[in-house]
């Protein structure tokens, strides 16, 4: 008992200390964000700011348009969320039902495709888009980070696809459904934790990807919110602490909301649909 105590100890302090890890970026993030220039300079940095103040986030909107920039960055990540879900849906019912060949190759696309660095992918985007006339256009953008995601989204999808009982399928083919009909009506539901949260990583994929964004995109109006963010930095490497805090905590408050707004879909049970119906 005493080992399974000390055991069981041994685990909570390890998940704290990660949880520790991870919430201290974020925590020192709103703590410079909220300091004023005096306090950013002292030899003694404090987690508390002594005389917290709103200036940086107005210097950050005066800076460099932050709205607009979100604006992008939203209509990026909701078009790459929307139509990775689209077309991965469909496409994993397949991969996870059929047992072919599209089955074995789509499998090892997934696979494969995670190996390839973002390096090597943007010289033939770059000239797919060209030819395509968008280049330096949201729209191309949402294509890259489609194309990006999806494998992963159609992995994640298909296992859970696999999950749902085929007698339920099977039930409404003896009634008279047609395939499309079962995925829609009867298969869909019950993958609704799972679609959700594929399109939660499709979306915060795309709300936090730079690299693509920065060779894509040319003119600042077409900028995304991560690309704006750089420009909090001077030529010379030094940054605006303050500033680029106060902007960079407001880049992270998307991702957040979306996440708290979810999550209780993601966490629910696979056959919550049936359920409901």
């Amino acid at each position: 008992m005493r080992t399974s105590k000390g055991a069981r100890a041994g685990q909570y302090a390890a998940l704290l200390a990660y949880l520790v890890f991870l919430a201290f970026p974020f925590l020192w993030l709103i703590s410079v964000a909220f300091k004023p220039p005096r306090e950013l300079a002292g030899l003694h940095p404090t987690w508390i700011p002594e005389n917290p103040t709103l200036d940086n986030f107005r210097q950050a909107f005066d800076e460099q348009p932050l709205l607009h920039a979100g604006l992008n960055s939203l209509v990026a990540a909701l078009g790459a969320a929307v139509i990775a879900v689209l077309v991965a849906t469909p496409a994993a019912y397949v991969m996870a039902r059929r047992r072919g060949r599209f089955a074995k190759a789509a499998t090892g696309w997934v696979v494969v495709s995670q190996a390839f660095p973002f390096v090597l992918l943007i010289i033939p985007l770059f000239l797919v888009l060209k030819n395509l006339g968008l280049i330096n256009s949201v729209a191309g953008l949402v294509m890259v980070y489609v194309v990006w995601s999806l494998p992963f989204a159609l992995w994640m999808l298909a296992g859970y696809v696999r999950a749902v009982p085929r007698e339920l399928e099977e039930a409404a083919a003896v009634d008279g459904a047609g395939p499309l009909r079962t995925l829609v009506s009867v298969t869909a539901p019950l993958l609704a934790p799972g679609i959700v949260a594929t399109a939660l990583f499709a979306f915060v994929t795309a709300w936090n990807e730079f690299f693509f964004a920065l060779v894509l995109l040319k003119t600042p109006e077409k900028q995304t919110l991560p690309v704006v963010l750089t420009h909090f930095i001077g030529a010379e490497g030094v940054a605006d602490l303050g500033p680029l805090a106060a902007a960079a905590f407001l880049a992270t408050l998307p991702s957040l909301v979306v996440f708290a707004l979810v999550q209780r879909r993601i966490t629910g049970g696979m056959l919550a649909g049936a359920v409901k119906s």
